[in-house]
C-alpha cells in the first residue's frame, strides 16, 4: 500500500510540516513466503520471511484524539477522529483507521498522534505493503497511547482491520511475519494454532525476489474454487481441514475421490510436509535441501493446484537452471505476480543479471529483481531526530 521513500526522508518531511523532530520512528517490513503455499486456509503451515522493505512512521502525540498523517508516497494527507470513525473509501489512510477501530474494539483506549508515513515496499508484486502498513501503524498507536507491545496480539488486530474494515479476507500470515518475523530467519507459522518457531535461514545464502511483471486478473472464481475443492476433500476424509490427513491415508484413499480434487488435496498434504521439512532443513544449514523442496513446491503448484502462469514458470526455470541457485518456486497466491529463489550469496549479482536477462529475452518483459535479507518484525527504530 505504501510504497518509496526511505527513513531519512520521511523524518526530514516530518520536520518541515511540524517544525521540530518526531518523538518516534518506527518501521514494519514486507514479507515474502519462501514455502507453504495455499495451505494457510487449509489450517496449514507457512514459512514466510520479513525482508528489508518496510513502512516507516515518524510521529509525535497529540493532546486530543485526532490522528494526522501526510503520505509522502500518495502526496496526501490524511486526518481523521478516534472518536468518530467512519470509513470513507478505499484511500490508503483506511488502513490506519481499520487498526485504530480493530484496537479500540480489542478494549485499548487510544490517543491521537500525527506524523509522516512512507515505504520502499515494490507495488503490486505481493511483498504485503498492506500488512506492514497496519503493523507499523499499531506500533504508532502503542506509542501514542502507552500500549505494551505485544506481537501476535497486533497482528490478529492488524488482520481483523484489513478484513473487516479494509474489506480483504487475508489469511494471518502476513500479519504474523510483519509483526514477529527476526533478523536472517524465517518463521514457521501454524496457522491453526499461530505457534511459531524461528527458522535460521542457511548461511552464506541470499533470497532473491523475481517479479515477472504480470499481475493476477480475474481470479476470485478461481481462488475460491480452489477453497471449496480443498473443503470437499477434507469433507470426503470427514476432518476439519485438510492438516489433518497424513501422506498415508491420502495415498490409501485417494481412488475414491475425482481426479481434480485428489490433485488439489494432492497439493495440500504434500505441501504441509514440505514446509516442515524446509524449516527442518533450515535448522540443518542445508540450503540444497531447502532449494529442492522449492522446486517441488514450485511443480506441484503448478501440475496439482494450478495456480502458476507461464511467466511464474518461465521465472522459475530460468532461476532453477542457474549453477548457484539451490531452489526456486512461485510465490503468492499465484496467476501472476513473483518467484522467490534461494541462491548462493557470493553469486547473487551474477544470478540477478543472468535471470533478468534470459526472462527478459524469452517473454520480452522487463523483470524487477529484488536481492532481500530476513529483518526483523516491527519495531521503534530510534527516537526520530537520531
Amino acid at each position: 500500500m505504501i510504497l518509496s521513500g526511505p527513513p531519512e526522508k520521511i523524518k526530514r518531511v516530518f520536520y518541515e510540516k511540524f517544525g521540530g523532530h518526531s518523538q518516534w520512528l518506527v518501521r514494519a517490513p514486507g514479507r515474502v513466503n519462501l514455502i507453504g503455499e495455499h495451505t494457510d486456509y487449509n489450517d496449514g503451515f507457512v514459512l514466510p520471511m520479513a525482508i528489508d522493505r518496510s513502512v516507516w512512521i515518524a510521529l509525535q502525540p497529540r493532546p486530543d484524539t485526532t490522528v494526522r498523517l501526510f503520505s509522502i508516497d500518495f502526496e496526501s494527507e490524511g486526518v481523521f477522529s478516534l472518536e468518530q470513525l467512519n470509513k470513507e473509501n478505499n484511500d490508503w489512510i483506511e488502513y490506519i483507521k481499520g487498526v485504530a477501530w480493530a484496537m479500540m474494539e480489542d478494549g485499548h483506549k487510544l490517543n491521537g498522534w500525527e506524523g509522516v508515513i512512507g515505504g520502499n515496499i515494490p507495488i503490486g508484486a505481493g511483498l504485503s505493503s498492506s500488512a506492514a502498513t497496519e503493523l507499523a501503524g499499531a506500533l504508532a498507536f502503542s506509542l501514542s497511547s502507552d500500549i505494551t507491545w505485544d506481537g501476535p496480539k497486533m497482528a490478529r488486530i492488524s488482520q481483523k482491520a484489513e478484513n473487516k474494515w479494509v474489506g480483504v479476507s487475508s489469511g494471518i500470515m502476513d500479519q504474523m511475519i510483519s509483526a514477529c518475523g527476526k533478523k536472517d530467519h524465517a518463521l514457521l507459522i501454524d496457522c491453526r494454532s499461530l505457534d511459531t518457531q524461528l527458522a535460521p535461514l542457511p548461511s552464506n545464502s541470499a533470497v532473491v525476489i523475481l517479479d515477472t511483471g504480470t499481475r493476477r486478473e480475474l481470479v476470485g472464481s478461481a481462488y475460491n474454487e480452489r477453497r471449496m475443492q480443498c473443503e470437499s476433500a477434507a469433507a470426503f476424509f470427514k476432518e476439519t481441514a485438510l492438516r489433518d490427513v497424513t501422506i498415508d491415508r491420502f495415498e490409501q484413499e485417494k481412488q475414491a475421490l475425482s481426479a481434480v480434487i485428489a490433485k488439489r488435496a494432492r497439493h495440500i498434504i504434500y505441501e504441509n510436509e514440505r514446509t516442515l521439512k524446509a524449516a527442518e532443513a533450515m535448522d540443518k544449514d542445508d540450503p540444497y535441501q531447502v532449494g529442492q523442496l522449492m522446486n517441488e513446491s514450485h511443480i506441484s503448484l503448478r501440475d496439482d493446484f494450478e495456480v502458476s502462469s507461464d511467466a511464474l514458470d518461465i521465472m522459475s526455470e530460468i532461476a532453477q537452471k542457474q549453477s548457484d541457485c539451490y531452489g526456486a518456486r512461485m510465490t503468492g497466491g499465484g496467476f501472476g505476480g513473483c518467484a522467490v529463489a534461494l541462491v548462493a550469496d557470493h553469486a547473487v549479482q551474477e544470478f540477478k543479471t543472468a535471470v533478468g536477462q534470459a526472462y527478459q529475452t524469452l517473454t520480452t518483459i522487463e523483470p524487477k529483481i529484488y536481492i532481500c535479507r530476513a529483518e526483523n518484525g516491527a519495531e521503534v527504530l530510534s527516537n526520530g531526530s537520531t
